[in-house]
């Protein structure tokens, strides 16, 4: 690299420009307030001293911010420089100049993070902004949040339970089946937890409903003792099927001990026995990581929430087992 100055705009350009853009254009505007910015010497550290010279660093650091700005491809951009006039005026080139290969942009970039140079012109104009009164000091900004959806299936309560049951005897049927079916009625719970639960299955009496939740509970607990018992192996109990099943349970059921001494599993409600709250409970023994959630009196939704501030956002999904079991098994995938 040759460090040199920004070349002063041609005088046909200067002409040219001013009548193509009698009010300017973003391009001009920023050769006029930016010039400054644009210089080569804070580029040095990511050039060689010998070799064939490169294009000017400070230029194509201003082509860069255009290319953002306009949200250009490489190649879109390249044409641009070429063609554009008010570019040519923000690169100080002749009317004639055929710009160049529009591959050096990337290779450009590239050169900028290799060398940690990635903020220089950011951070320099920024500081040339402030000091022209064109940015003030950031101030109170609102935030919101982004609804996603999961990629499984919408549950209900009554379906939680009996499909987290189903879920755990599906990982240990895999795991060890001949265990499982020494302390099961495989004949019994296979009619009960073959099929997938779901409502069109379920029965549609609010008293049988009840009698089924019920049940659901007590077979978790069943499974969830004899997987504790000391005859069972120990690593049964890490399966993270297992563990789902435990947290719905203690989610969901409340046990206590009645007036005769016996022990009883009843669903909890809200109002009685209380519920965690939402962004604590799960929702899918599928996906532990979706919650149930609602935004104003119309929008009510089972998945994530993401930060977003001024219509923009960014989301990191986790790639984890549970996106790709059974239950609604497709990847998630940030639109």
């Amino acid at each position: 690299m040759r460090p040199r100055p920004a070349p002063r705009v041609p005088d046909q350009t200067v002409v040219v420009a001013r009548a193509a853009f009698p009010k300017g254009s973003p391009a001009m505007s920023a050769r006029d307030e930016l010039a400054d910015v644009f210089g080569d010497e804070q580029f040095a550290a990511a050039f060689g001293m010998r070799g064939a010279p490169a294009e000017s660093p400070g230029a194509l650091a201003l082509v860069t911010v255009l290319q953002y700005v306009e949200n250009l491809t490489d190649r879109q951009a390249g044409l641009m420089v070429a063609r554009a006039i008010d570019w040519k005026y923000a690169l100080g080139l002749e009317l004639t100049d055929p710009g160049f290969d529009p591959s050096v942009l990337s290779k450009f970039r590239a050169r900028l993070v290799e060398h940690g140079l990635e903020r220089v012109v950011f951070d320099k104009m920024l500081g040339v902004l402030a000091a022209k009164g064109l940015v003030g000091a950031g101030g109170k900004q609102r935030t919101d949040s982004t609804h996603v959806a999961s990629a499984v299936r919408d549950l209900n309560r009554l379906e939680l339970a009996g499909e987290s049951v189903r879920a755990c005897l599906e990982a240990l049927a895999a795991a060890a089946p001949d265990w499982l079916a020494s302390v099961i009625d495989v004949s019994e719970w296979s009619t009960r937890y073959g099929a997938r639960v779901d409502s069109w299955r379920l029965p549609s009496s609010a008293t049988k409903r009840e009698r089924l939740a019920g049940l659901y509970g007590s077979d978790a607990l069943v499974l969830l003792r004899a997987i504790h018992a000391a005859p069972a192996p120990d690593w049964l109990r890490e399966l993270p099927a297992v563990q789902v099943l435990a947290t719905v349970l203690i989610q969901n059921y409340y046990i206590h001990t009645d007036a005769r001494g016996r022990e009883v599993i009843i669903r909890r409600e809200p109002d009685k026995q209380g519920l965690p709250p939402a962004h604590h409970r799960v929702s899918s023994p599928y996906d532990t990581d979706a919650r149930w959630a609602a935004k104003g009196e119309d929008l009510f939704w089972c998945g994530y929430k993401c930060a977003t501030r001024r219509g923009y956002f960014r989301m990191e999904v986790k790639d984890h087992p549970f996106l790709r079991c059974r239950g609604g098994g497709v990847k998630l995938e940030a639109a």
